[in-house]
């Protein structure tokens, strides 16, 4: 008789294999993307300042860069930007792509990374973004930003960090560390989680929703949460809401500052989109100013792919929605 306790070692390995794989292609897609000639900055009148440290701490993942437009007069408008990778894998360096594209529009973009599960699980990737935005917060001035005009984006698991630092700038809470992002009082103009996972706590939402949605997305979505919050999220206590944004949007909570308005995007075909039509529906019945867009027929982070033409109207839609509230 099988022990129950005992893991199976066939599942363990092929979620391994498959965390592995998915983390190597996009690194080296990543990685192809920018021997291209049109991917250089300087063709853009874009200038990058990489590896700037947003602690003291030595390590490699509390580093950002700052990418720069030449051609604008400043101060500009600033986007602080939280890549994506299900919280434990890719970095700033994977995610040049979008830093680059807010760049051309004239944003002045701190492009961060952050430490990753699961060696860093929950909260510290959270507590590595809130000490980035407080860097960012105190420097954006140095290098011609506007912190009045910042905006907080992220895609994937970087708008569920986006999301919860809006919310530590909005809401008191009783974390140190998110207690010093309210006390900072700097609210974004604006955050833009692209095809959020929103709720980490429950991950098996999706696969009940959609029972076919497949193995190999059913093992990333799984390895996600494990990794991030562990066998047992309830050992977070109170803490566990910042891993789970959509449920205090939810709740629909008064805050101790007013929510700015978000740009919310997903395809139709992503296996996250449920996050997104929840967050729409939460946001209107707090009252707050929001755009929800659905892309038919498109995948998971389809606006990296910026040489398609959904990926272009994804970013035209972004920048159209930035002009009004910046």
């Amino acid at each position: 008789m099988a022990n129950p306790m005992r893991p199976n070692l066939p599942t363990e390995l092929r979620r391994r294999v498959g965390a592995l794989a998915v983390d190597n292609f996009f690194r080296a897609a990543s990685r192809l993307g920018q021997l291209h000639p049109r991917a250089r900055p300087h063709r853009h009148n874009v200038e990058v300042r990489r590896d700037v440290a947003y602690t003291d701490s030595g390590r490699s993942d509390h580093q950002l860069d700052v990418y720069r437009p030449r051609d604008h007069a400043g101060p500009l408008p600033v986007v602080f930007y939280v890549h994506g990778g299900g919280f434990r894998i890719l970095s700033k360096d994977t995610h040049w792509i979008m830093a680059l594209a807010f760049a051309r529009a004239g944003y002045l973009v701190f492009n961060i990374s952050y430490g990753l599960a699961p060696q860093r699980p929950f909260p510290v990737g959270l507590q590595d973004c809130a000490l980035a935005y407080q860097w960012v917060c105190d420097h954006a001035a140095s290098f011609g930003g506007d912190v009045d005009r910042m905006v907080v984006a992220g895609e994937s698991a970087g708008a569920n960090l986006v999301s919860a630092l809006t919310l530590m700038s909005c809401y008191r809470r009783p974390e140190p560390w998110a207690l010093r992002v309210f006390e900072r009082g700097v609210v974004p103009r604006a955050f833009m989680p692209y095809c959020g996972v929103l709720q980490v706590s429950d991950i098996g939402r999706f696969c009940r929703r959609k029972p076919k949605i497949g193995r190999f997305i059913d093992d990333r979505l799984v390895e996600v949460a494990k990794a991030y919050l562990g066998k047992d999220p309830s050992r977070h206590g109170a803490t566990l809401a910042l891993a789970d944004p959509l449920l205090v949007f939810e709740r629909g909570e008064r805050p101790d500052r007013p929510l700015p308005p978000c740009f919310a995007s997903v395809g139709t075909a992503d296996p996250l989109l449920d996050d997104t039509r929840r967050l729409a529906v939460a946001l209107e019945r707090m009252g707050v100013e929001h755009e929800a867009v659905y892309y038919p027929r498109q995948v998971h982070a389809f606006h990296a792919m910026v040489w398609r033409e959904p990926a272009r109207k994804c970013w035209s839609d972004s920048f159209r929605f930035l002009r009004r509230h910046l």
